[in-house]
């Protein structure tokens, strides 16, 4: 008997997104004193609500509405991520060469969750 996937950690979008979370989390520990409050925090909790929101999305996947308004959500905070991508490479916080891995990460991660919702009977997410 084959078992998918159980819990959202095993979900490949999520191990991306989660990386990419805290490879964010690592550069904005060398942003300025005065972003702390400002442009460390808003990347951080936008990087991170992508892996919150997709969790959710997972446990909510019975419910196409439910499922497909969380993946929205998702998508909606890693294009949040992207613009705070660009301030923190306009302000110099991050090189360009760092900031476009983290933006193209970002992109693949809003491309795998657009998708997302258009393939749930594959995935085994709609119930018949």
């Amino acid at each position: 008997m084959k078992i998918g996937i159980i819990d959202h950690k095993e979900l490949r979008v999520y191990q991306l997104a989660f990386n990419a979370a805290m490879t964010i989390f690592d550069l904005t520990t060398n942003f300025p004193a005065e972003e702390r409050y400002a442009l460390s925090d808003h990347i951080r909790r936008s990087s991170r609500s992508i892996c919150a929101n997709l969790a959710e999305a997972w446990r909510k996947r019975r419910y196409e509405a439910a499922f497909l308004g969380k993946l929205s959500d998702c998508e909606a905070e890693a294009a949040e991520t992207q613009t705070w991508l660009d301030f923190a490479i306009n302000c110099q916080y991050i090189s360009p060469e760092k900031g476009e891995q983290l933006y193209m990460t970002d992109l693949q991660l809003r491309d795998i969750i657009f998708h997302l919702g258009e393939y749930q009977d594959i995935l085994g997410l709609k119930q018949q």
